[in-house]
């Protein structure tokens, strides 16, 4: 937490603001995007904060990118900057989706966003395989580094389903035990800091959660006096995504299928064609894919529903990595926990760059897309051009060529 007191809460906010609004192409893309702005352009931070964000948000569940936002500002402010950067990288993909859940009530589909993501997914390709191999070259160091990385890799690829993703974690964890846990002296001088959180802060922030639910249940009675349906549906919305949220492990890709159980074939809120359609509009617009839940919390219940759902789905696991956070912060301490993290960090890069791989298999196969993967990786690796320009342009070219 040494970089505490050099980042303003106003920076959090702003630089998460603008990361949400170009964060095209889910969990990997958005971690991709992070790193470029906060590692290699802003260097307020490292990469090992990024991977161990990740590491810890693949075992917990919820949202993954959304929670390793949500870790990277507690780390830097506290709780005061998980919450800042957890509005930040919400706030412009919420808007959107709402634009869209309008025109699509009133208009039905809207064909020129389909170019403009066939013209995002080859960048955001170029941007998570950059980011990928510029991570690889800082924190690969030796043989068998690069060893983990590489099976890491092929595993996630040739593995579909969340437990690969489990499972190269779990690898990737006790090989780094085996290969790197080595007994050292103990300074009698260090001092650790007692494994225990700030429990004073943590409950004022999830006072100030209530509060805000308490706020949505009162606006409700307030726009519709005497109505106990209203109160009723947004209750039912928050009491379901909540509920998915922090008992569903994997990420969007992970919880999407259960959402279709419950919205669907449970609720009957949208029928199944218009449940592919939020997808679809999570999938098109920048920031978290289960930003979907806001198109079903219009669907539902209007703007109110759609504030209701979104905080629903994110926030009760950004509560539960600010938990582990502060544990997480201190145990690192740990000669163990470091040796597993040297082979869990490759591990993860190896996740990233075969992400790129993934990505990259739902691009049109035509020369439009290798044009602008090719240019969009030159640009990033040889001239380090900021990704805030290249990911737009990119979808605008998508427009042009398709």
């Amino acid at each position: 937490m040494e970089t505490s007191r050099k980042i303003s809460l106003t920076y959090l906010f702003l630089t998460f603001l603008k990361i949400g609004s170009i964060s095209w192409g889910g969990f990997m893309a958005l971690i991709a995007v992070v790193q470029k702005q906060l590692v290699d352009k802003d260097k307020i931070i490292r990469e090992e904060m990024i991977l161990d964000g990740v590491s810890l948000a693949s075992v917990l569940p919820g949202p993954v990118a959304f929670n390793v936002v949500t870790y990277i500002g507690y780390q830097l402010r506290g709780l005061k900057g998980a919450f800042v950067s957890m509005i930040g990288i919400l706030l412009p993909s919420f808007i959107l989706i709402l634009i869209l859940a309008f025109f699509y009530t009133s208009y039905g589909e809207l064909p020129v966003f389909n170019k403009f993501f066939l013209g995002i997914l080859p960048a955001i390709t170029a941007v998570v395989l950059s980011a990928g191999v510029t991570m690889a070259q800082k924190q690969v160091k030796d043989y068998k580094q690069v060893i983990i990385c590489i099976l890491a890799g092929f595993m996630l690829i040739f593995i579909h389903a969340f437990y690969g993703t489990l499972i190269v974690i779990f690898i990737g964890s006790l090989t780094g035990y085996f290969l790197y846990n080595r007994p050292v002296q103990e300074n009698n001088n260090h001092q650790t800091e007692p494994l225990f959180l700030d429990f004073k802060r943590l409950a004022l922030f999830i006072a100030i959660f209530a509060l805000l639910v308490l706020g949505l249940w009162t606006m409700t009675i307030f726009f519709d006096p005497g109505s106990a349906g209203g109160y009723k549906i947004l209750q039912t919305i928050f009491l379901t995504f909540s509920g998915m949220s922090v008992t569903l492990f994997g990420g969007g890709y992970v919880i999407i299928p259960a959402i279709q159980q419950v919205i669907v074939n449970g609720f009957h809120w949208l029928t199944i064609n218009e449940f592919s359609d939020a997808i679809a509009m999570g999938q098109i617009t920048p920031g978290p894919i289960l930003i979907s839940a806001t198109f079903i919390g219009y669907h539902v219940a209007g703007i109110l529903g759609a504030c209701v759902a979104t905080v629903a789905i994110f926030f009760p696991p950004g509560i539960v990595m600010i938990i582990f956070s502060g544990f997480l912060d201190r145990i690192k301490k740990s000669n163990v926990i470091n040796a597993i993290f040297r082979g869990l960090r490759p591990a993860i890069i190896g996740m990233i760059i075969s992400s790129a791989f993934t990505i990259g298999k739902g691009a049109v196969m035509a020369w439009p897309s290798a044009a602008i993967f090719v240019i969009v990786f030159t640009l990033l690796v040889k001239f380090r051009v900021n990704v805030v320009y290249l990911i737009p342009l990119s979808g605008v070219a998508g427009i042009i060529l398709f």
